[in-house]
């Protein structure tokens, strides 16, 4: 397995919309393995394939505890299947959006459903952070970041030092 680089925002593959995964083989499990190893390196608790650079709609999080086992999911090709009418704010970051951080509004609850690593169709019903997580995640597969859910003025605000500290790195080397 392997850690993989986490691309920053602004990059024109965080706004692609991700291919559809047409089969589950040996190859699109070890991409899952990387991108659980990858987002438990960062550290963070969701991963969406576009931040490493793959446009193929796969997704892993892991929402456990520090003082809980790991409890990984690898979702491909999922898609909110329903959702609750109650929403609520929770301040989310990103690991393409390092050291930003903001409200955002979603449904409190939702229903996905996914194919998992071994090919199994399934669903799963999410409320509290799973729920935020899965829908943060599957946001990325469709190219939407959530600095995209902010006002133009915040959102442009994140870009801006975005931009700024990706120059920074990248003359750093």
């Amino acid at each position: 397995m392997a850690v993989l680089p986490i691309l920053w925002a602004p990059d024109p593959m965080l706004k692609t919309k991700c291919a559809t995964v047409e089969e589950v083989d040996d190859d699109l499990r070890l991409l899952l393995d990387n991108m659980l190893e990858t987002m438990y390196a960062a550290p963070g608790i969701g991963l969406a394939a576009p931040q490493i650079g793959v446009s193929r709609r796969v997704l892993v999080a892991d929402v456990a505890k520090e003082d809980q086992p790991p409890n990984p999911v690898r979702m491909i090709n999922p898609e909110v299947v329903a959702e609750s009418e109650e929403t609520g704010p929770y301040e989310e970051g990103c690991l393409s959006l390092p050291g930003h951080y903001a409200e955002v509004i979603r449904p409190l609850e939702v229903e996905v459903r996914y194919t998992d690593e071994t090919g199994a169709e399934k669903t799963i019903g999410a409320d509290g952070l799973l729920a935020r997580c899965l829908q943060h995640e599957i946001d990325h597969l469709g190219g939407v970041l959530f600095v995209d859910h902010l006002s133009m003025l915040k959102r442009n605000m994140i870009i801006k030092k975005m931009v700024k500290a990706k120059k920074q790195r990248a003359a750093e080397g």
